[in-house]
């Protein structure tokens, strides 16, 4: 799959570092390799520029002129609803993940490990009781047990496939050579 998030006008991206870190940008303009000048009107982020490596690239793009104007760059956002969109993505969902997981206190952690703790038992339970089921049916080791489900039949090989297998010989053994007539 070829590249696709390129560094161009109207590229949609997030904010990595500093002040604006986790809001949504749209790039208005290319100044430099380094350098893009971003506009973030419907997150709050005034127009300035901003390196190309403090920002993380996102996989939708709006259409607008180029270096247009704060107005007709909120226009096109809102037209193409990027808030609803981003909070679609896996992206999203791992971000509100993130934050819920620091946001969490001692306590918030001591009764998420219960809770771990219980599932685990339920899992660890419900498998057993699977595979106890399993082993005296003989499904997990070897052949099943008469009366209960029989196994697949297995698939037979295919006649051309037999006469293309030619014998080989086995390494480091050479036939040997006719005795030398005296």
């Amino acid at each position: 799959m070829p590249f696709t998030r390129f560094v161009e006008t109207g590229r949609v991206a997030k904010c990595a570092v500093g002040k604006y870190k986790g809001r949504l940008v749209c790039i208005v303009n290319v100044i430099d390799q380094n350098r893009v000048l971003i506009d973030g009107p419907t997150s709050g982020v005034p127009r300035q520029q901003y390196a190309v490596n403090h920002l993380h690239l996102t996989k939708f793009r709006v259409r607008f002129p180029h270096t247009a104007r704060t107005r007709v760059v909120r226009d096109a956002l809102e037209k193409f609803d990027i808030r609803k969109k981003f909070e679609e993505t896996r992206w999203y969902e791992r971000s509100v993940a993130k934050a819920k997981r620091f946001s969490m206190n001692d306590f918030d952690r001591f009764k998420l490990r219960l809770a771990r703790r219980e599932r685990n038992r339920i899992v660890s339970a419900q498998y057993k009781k699977m595979k106890k089921v399993v082993v005296s049916n003989g499904m997990l080791f070897g052949k099943p047990r008469k009366g209960t489900k029989p196994l697949p039949p297995k698939r037979e090989k295919k006649p051309e496939d037999a006469t293309k297998k030619k014998k080989k010989k086995a390494p480091g053994k050479k036939a040997a050579a006719p005795a030398k007539k005296k």
